[in-house]
């Protein structure tokens, strides 16, 4: 009975036109590739060599093919311990059919301890198969572990048809099914062997085929590619589309400009005798002429070089009526820290006391004694608007990605000192969102010669124009 049956497989499933040494060469290639779809082939051509083996009583192929099964099918997770005990009963009965390996003498071969067979039991079981908004759903009694599912793919030449193969290490207690859904061919669900139950969607077109774990469920997606991609055609089309769909960017706003320190007051000394007031003064200009040929109304506290007092200037943008104030100076620190200390950075008005605000505030107040006597420390206090802090904080952010994505673009080594906030005098007053932006430290070597530099001032203001334009654009 079992010959009948073993003759019957061996004519539905062997290859004809290859002989068993070509099959055997295959298989041999195919089990040693990392795809589960090559690696399955080769055990299905192992099985048929099992087969032939029988059939033709040939006890060495019939060897090689139970040594193919056992390596490929633990490759895979499928149980072949009734394989394996074959196999370990054949060589006990038949040594002298098993090559043995001659040791060379210059070498000294240590024997390796025979590595522990490992075999995944079927422990759990399979509950209910359902469809559930268009997905199949496989419930278990158990929660799933992830080497208990093997997922690959086969396309069978005869057929001409596509198959998505899932080998799930469990057991069902209801029949074979075979599951409908439309656009796919066929689904079919039966149990493979004792262990494994297989699940098989089969189409003679490819099938976009995505699935999950959740706890003690497999859910499946399944669909035909052509539907996939035209939704995701449609989605991506959309996308471009929005991109390419102008943005409205209301240009009709007011921008005051204040290019710190001036006159009498030079600002910081940098390096090689570099003056605040001069680099803020360009950088300024320029950054100027870039938001007028953009559109936008800009006015400055200054346009050459005298001196304003702090006050006047946040006046000076109210009576403008401005919707954005923007204070240009340059950092600086002694000359022990001259060459470890750079970056651009941003600070908004807030009631801060960190000492790095302190410090910086420190030395842009400076200039103006009168000023902070004028104002007084309550007075300060009472003059910050909540709104225009959130807004200040917002235009800060801006500022200091337009500047450092622009001078990245052409140098290297920019450092990003951060957005922070602090109590700085020029910007108390102001009836709008109001920054201060520390262009760079003048007392570090390398800063300081690229801020002395036109194409360096034309790219940062370049920079900050694409930082106010990004903050009107999302507030």
């Amino acid at each position: 009975m079992l010959r009948s049956l073993a003759l019957l497989i061996v004519l539905l499933v062997s290859l004809y036109g290859q002989s068993e040494s070509e099959l055997l060469k295959r298989a041999n290639k195919l089990v040693n590739s990392s795809s589960k779809s090559e690696q399955f082939r080769a055990y299905n051509d192992y099985k048929n060599l099992y087969l032939r083996a029988l059939m033709n009583e040939n006890k060495t192929m019939k060897r090689k093919a139970l040594e193919g099964i056992v390596k490929s099918g633990r490759k895979l997770h499928i149980d072949v311990s009734d394989y394996a005990k074959e196999l370990a009963n054949y060589k006990k009965k038949h040594p002298s059919s098993i090559k043995k390996k001659t040791k060379p003498k210059h070498k000294s071969v240590q024997k390796k301890k025979p590595k522990k067979k490992i075999y995944v039991r079927s422990s759990h079981k399979l509950k209910t198969v359902r469809w559930q908004d268009g997905r199949l759903v496989l419930q278990f009694d158990k929660k799933l572990r992830n080497n208990q599912i093997n997922y690959f793919t086969l396309y069978d030449k005869k057929t001409k048809h596509y198959k998505y193969i899932f080998d799930i290490h469990a057991s069902m207690l209801m029949r074979s099914q075979t599951l409908r859904k439309r656009g796919i061919a066929k689904i079919k669900l039966a149990q493979f062997n004792q262990n494994t139950l297989r699940l098989v969607f089969e189409n003679p077109k490819k099938l976009s085929i995505r699935f999950k774990k959740e706890n003690n469920k497999l859910i499946i997606r399944s669909e035909p590619k052509e539907k996939q991609s035209k939704a995701v055609l449609k989605k991506r089309a959309q996308r471009v589309q929005a991109k390419k769909a102008p943005t409205r960017l209301d240009r009709n706003k007011v921008i005051v400009i204040d290019a710190g320190h001036g006159g009498k007051d030079p600002g910081a000394i940098g390096y090689r005798g570099l003056k605040e007031k001069d680099v803020v003064l360009k950088i300024a200009q320029e950054l100027r002429n870039i938001l007028r040929a953009r559109g936008y109304k800009v006015y400055m506290t200054r346009d050459r070089d005298v001196f304003i007092k702090l006050r006047h200037r946040t006046k000076y943008a109210n009576r403008k009526k401005a919707d954005l104030f923007i204070s240009i100076h340059a950092n600086a620190v002694g000359r022990k820290d001259a060459k470890k200390v750079q970056g651009v950075e941003c600070y908004f008005l807030s009631k801060s006391r960190s000492a790095r605000a302190k410090r910086v505030a420190a030395i842009e107040n400076s200039a103006d004694l009168d000023d902070m006597n004028y104002y007084g420390k309550e007075s300060f206090l009472n003059t910050l608007n909540y709104h225009n802090i959130i807004a200040a904080n917002k235009l800060a952010i801006d500022l200091q990605r337009g500047a450092l994505g622009e001078l990245k673009k052409s140098y290297k080594n920019v450092c990003d000192a951060g957005v922070r906030e602090g109590p700085f005098w020029v910007l108390v007053g102001a009836q709008m969102p109001a920054v201060l932006v520390e262009v760079g430290f003048i007392t570090h070597p390398t800063e300081s010669k690229r801020l002395a530099s036109r194409k360096y001032q034309k790219k940062l203001a370049k920079g900050l124009a694409n930082g106010v334009e990004r903050y009107f654009l999302n507030n």
